[in-house]
């Protein structure tokens, strides 16, 4: 009987694994649009937000820190997202779960 409870937490475990692995936003941006992006926030001086903690890919970011809308020159790959600027970068993060899913430094 053991056996098949192990079974089956284990079964459950992999399949709620791989659903979380599917959620899992994925974002290339290629190295002369990291250097547009930085160069936009630059000069437009686009305010830097300061946060308690460093928010990493994959973390929620809290509902205090304003998301500003994602310039349409950025390209395709990034305008559904939003981001925010801080010392340590720019963030892009899903409106739709506040999850950061991209940092440049």
């Amino acid at each position: 009987m053991k056996k098949f409870v192990f079974a089956g937490a284990t079964a459950a475990a992999v399949i709620l694994a791989g659903q979380a692995l599917a959620q899992t936003v994925s974002v290339e941006i290629a190295p002369e649009q990291r250097t547009r992006i930085k160069e936009y926030v630059v000069k437009e001086k686009v305010p830097r937000v300061t946060v308690k903690e460093r928010y990493r890919v994959g973390t929620t970011v809290p509902s205090d820190v304003e998301l500003r809308e994602v310039p349409a020159d950025w390209g395709p790959s990034v305008r559904s997202y939003r981001y925010y600027h801080t010392d340590a970068g720019i963030h892009f993060v899903d409106p739709a779960n506040r999850r950061v899913i991209y940092d440049i430094e």
